[in-house]
């Protein structure tokens, strides 16, 4: 889909007993609200957050159309650092389809047909896959962990209508017959060996998926795969997995184009005993529909791909557009708050011309969208590993999701969507949170700004919250 970015922006709290730089609201500007936080309530385990530099983006970020060496590691710290970015914890990687290597194509590991499903591979390997290697290794290096391979389309030869692009389906399925025969098994020896090129460069794939939006046909790499047909395909692919030297690699489906149409994937995939067993994430997109209830499993399930819709640049925080930082913001608390999804994956961190990712890259240099610092709030302190718990604001114009990290530490993370300031204070219950703790701000001035210290007394939290903000306090 087009380009997008992820962005993540705290806000500042102004905690009881403790000092903040924000000035004190006055009674006339502020209204009061009272929540909870229960530490005891645990809901879902928190995979990461991530973005995708897939389609060549990544040799772009490398320096592919003039973008300076330092500028390059600059784009990369914005996306991965902790300290001065947003700590982003999964990359989302393209496995290509295509013959060729032209811009925005993605290059296939076996471009030209072997000579039939039951020939001997030929595969190809540059080391760089349209900088995806590279990107792949700075991640790593910020201590990223979790790599997500996904193939938006099986190469033409194997398909019905001949091409990796406009649809077609994988010749074997049921109901895709072909006289070139049955490339199913090929086709999952093809993506274990995408995996098998990146672990020989260091890098351990832990997440594989063998469609992208198979509801959607595209001008581009794409593939036609109906629910019936995935559960067919898992049960090939799953055992080429557990076959492979690679047993502990996740087998990802389905990646439709809207949340509410992965459903009819995941219903197909839970129906089939031997299918379920075999997934190990289901994931899907927003674009036809947002992520705003569970999906029908009991498996962990990612929102892996979006950016909204819009036809310019833009670096507001709120400025209406749709896909400026507020809205991108609104769209995490719902993602993780009302479909539980284990993880938040936008589209595009960083493109090229009227994106919607986080980083416009032109030329030499780039920009930076207040999308980013959105991400930012979030992405930076909810650690891999980390637990959604109960939290309610008892406000209608503010919205608070809490998190409690591996090491101890508590995450609270509240949007005020109205214009007015709110004195907001949460009673803490369920676990032991005490001494003081760090609140940043994220609007249209700050960007996921330390504002304060924050501190409890008598088992209360109390946050100032301004108008139309993002205010993260992280509790040690």
């Amino acid at each position: 889909m087009s380009t997008s970015f992820r962005l993540a922006m705290t806000g500042a709290v102004a905690a009881a007993l403790a000092t903040t730089l924000l000035p004190p609201a006055t009674a006339a500007e502020a209204r009061q609200a009272s929540g909870t936080i229960d530490l005891g309530e645990q809901l879902q385990p928190i995979d990461g957050f991530g973005v995708s530099q897939a389609f060549q983006r990544a040799a772009v970020m490398n320096g592919l159309q003039g973008l300076t060496p330092e500028n390059q590691q600059e784009v990369v710290d914005l996306l991965f650092s902790q300290e001065n970015g947003a700590g982003l914890s999964i990359l989302r990687m393209g496995i290509g389809s295509s013959s060729d290597e032209v811009y925005d194509h993605m290059k296939s590991i076996q471009p030209t047909d072997p000579g039939g499903p039951d020939a001997e591979p030929q595969y190809v390997w540059d080391g760089y896959d349209g900088g995806q290697v590279w990107l792949a290794k700075e991640a790593q290096s910020y201590g990223v962990e979790r790599f997500y391979a996904d193939a938006w389309s099986a190469p033409g030869y194997m398909k019905t209508n001949g091409s990796d692009a406009n649809g077609g389906s994988l010749c074997g399925l049921p109901g895709a017959s072909c006289d070139s025969g049955d490339w199913r098994q090929a086709y999952a020896d093809y993506l274990v060996q995408y995996v098998r090129f990146y672990a020989e460069e260091g890098i351990d794939i832990t997440d594989l998926g063998f469609t992208n939006e198979p509801d959607w046909v595209a001008s581009y790499a794409s593939m036609e795969v109906t629910p019936e047909q995935a559960a067919d395909m898992v049960k090939v692919l799953g055992p080429t997995i557990e076959e492979s030297e690679f047993g502990d690699l996740n087998l990802v489906c389905c990646d439709s184009f809207g949340w509410e149409e992965q459903r009819a994937y995941s219903e197909a995939i839970e129906a089939d005993p031997e299918a379920a067993g075999y997934v190990d994430v289901h994931t899907g997109h927003e674009y036809a529909s947002a992520a705003r209830s569970p999906l029908p499993t009991d498996k962990p399930v990612w929102m892996s791909e979006w950016n909204p819709d819009g036809d310019a640049w833009t670096e507001g925080w709120d400025d209406g557009t749709g896909y400026d930082g507020m809205s991108i913001a609104e769209d995490i608390h719902a993602t993780l708050s009302e479909a539980n999804a284990n993880a938040y994956v936008y589209w595009l961190g960083a493109s090229i011309g009227q994106t919607r990712a986080f980083i416009q890259m032109d030329g030499a240099d780039y920009r930076v969208s207040s999308r980013l610092w959105a991400m930012a709030a979030y992405s930076r302190f909810i650690r891999p590993d980390a637990v959604r718990v109960g939290a309610e604001s008892g406000s209608d114009g503010v919205s608070v999701t809490a998190f409690r990290n591996a090491d101890g530490s508590t995450v609270v993370e509240i949007l005020n969507t109205g214009n007015a300031t709110v004195n907001q204070t949460f009673d803490l219950a369920g676990g032991d949170v005490a001494g003081t703790g760090s609140v940043y701000l994220t609007d249209a001035t700050h960007a996921v700004e330390r504002t304060g210290d924050a501190a409890l007394a008598d088992g209360e939290l109390s946050v100032n919250l301004p108008g139309r903000s993002l205010t993260t306090v992280v509790l040690d």
